[in-house]
């Protein structure tokens, strides 16, 4: 298993892949590796499925920290563009995004720690997301910004091919969000991740 960072404390984690006549299989999660390699503890407490179809875009969605919500997200169907965005207030590197393609192929898989956006866009004809979550679902805590906020920029198709839920086409930009009170801080990001950590 290859665990490299991706930014702001998100990983990316790529398994070997052992194929044969009959096909192929990867350890998708493993977690001794995982927490040995990135330092980070991640208990599973649920675990969701989404299918896409091509230029479906979700998120950026986000949780209040603490809690908060970490996500280990792969593609087990058709390929993806995954991103992470800094939505924490006060973060040196506030507003800035990482994006990294996943496939049915390689699994590798994106690591979103707590205090962090997350999105993405089905690239293929259907993609299939599988995401281990940290924390169950809690509305309450539970917020978005808006991805086609032009002053985030990200890599997402032409207009014509987007497709977006009500709920993410209406959610507020970066700033509004910041305005509004909704976005996770850093200070508090960094206190909740550091509580978990594990011993290097």
């Amino acid at each position: 298993m290859q665990v490299e960072e991706l930014a702001f404390g998100s990983f990316t984690v790529t398994p070997v892949v052992r194929g044969d006549s009959r096909g192929h299989f990867a350890e998708a999660y493993r977690a001794d590796v995982f927490e040995r390699q990135t330092g980070h503890r991640l208990d599973v407490a649920q675990v969701n499925t989404s299918v896409s179809r091509r230029g479906v875009i979700r998120g950026i969605h986000f949780a209040l920290v603490p809690p908060g919500q970490a996500k280990y997200v792969t593609c087990s169907a058709g390929r993806l563009l995954d991103v992470v965005v800094d939505v924490r207030v006060g973060s040196p590197t506030f507003g800035q995004h990482a994006a990294v393609e996943l496939d049915a192929e390689a699994h590798t898989a994106t690591y979103i720690p707590e205090g962090l956006g997350h999105a993405f866009v089905a690239l293929s004809e259907w993609a299939t997301v599988l995401y281990l979550c940290s924390t169950p679902y809690a509305p309450d805590r539970e917020f978005g910004v808006n991805p086609l906020d032009p002053a985030l920029a990200l890599p997402f198709p032409a207009d014509d091919d987007r497709v977006l839920s009500d709920r993410d086409a209406a959610a507020p930009t970066l700033a509004e969000a910041a305005a509004q009170g909704i976005l996770p801080t850093y200070e508090a990001a960094q206190t909740f991740i550091a509580s978990l950590s594990t011993a290097l």
